[in-house]
C-alpha cells in the first residue's frame, strides 16, 4: 500500500512535467510547420504518464483509507470531506482530465491534417487538462482554503 501512494505521489511531477512540456512544445511547434515524429512522441508519452497514473489511483481506489463507502461522501465533518474528495472529487476530475487529453490527442492523430491544427488541438486539450489536474491534485494549502470558503 505504501509502495503505491509513494509511486502515485512522486509520479505526479512526472506527468506533470511531461504534460507541461507537450504544451510548449505544441505552442512553439505552431509556427514550425511540421508534425515531426518528436512531437508525437512527447504527446504520447504525456497521455501514457496520464494513463499510468490513472492505474496507480484506481489500485489506491479500491484499497485506501482515505475512500469510504460507507461513511459515504454527504458528511459534513473533516473525515466525510476527505472521503468526498478523495472518493469522489478526486476521481471524477481527474478521469476528466484523462479523457480530455486523450481524446485530444486521438483526434489530433487521426482527423487533423494540417500541423497548426494539430499543435493547437494539443496546446488545447492538454492545457485544458492540465488545469483540471491542478484543480484536482490534494494540495497541502486546499483545506486551508476550502474552510476560509465555506
Amino acid at each position: 500500500m505504501s509502495a503505491l501512494i509513494h509511486a502515485h505521489s512522486g509520479l505526479r511531477w512526472v506527468a506533470l512535467f511531461l504534460l507541461v512540456f507537450a504544451i510548449f512544445n505544441a505552442a512553439k511547434s505552431q509556427t514550425s510547420g511540421k508534425y515531426e515524429k518528436k512531437d508525437k512522441m512527447i504527446n504520447l508519452f504525456a497521455m501514457i504518464m496520464l494513463h499510468i497514473q490513472l492505474l496507480i489511483g484506481l489500485a489506491l481506489y479500491f484499497t485506501s483509507v482515505k475512500v469510504n463507502f460507507v461513511e459515504g461522501w454527504m458528511s459534513s465533518d473533516v473525515a466525510g470531506g476527505m472521503y468526498r474528495f478523495y472518493g469522489l472529487e478526486h476521481l471524477l476530475g481527474m478521469v476528466a482530465a484523462i479523457a480530455v487529453v486523450t481524446i485530444g490527442r486521438s483526434k489530433t492523430e487521426k482527423k487533423l491534417k494540417g500541423t497548426r491544427d494539430k499543435h493547437r488541438k494539443i496546446l488545447i486539450s492538454y492545457s485544458i487538462g492540465l488545469l483540471i489536474i491542478l484543480a484536482m491534485i490534494p494540495w497541502p494549502f486546499r483545506e486551508a482554503l476550502r474552510a476560509a470558503w465555506f
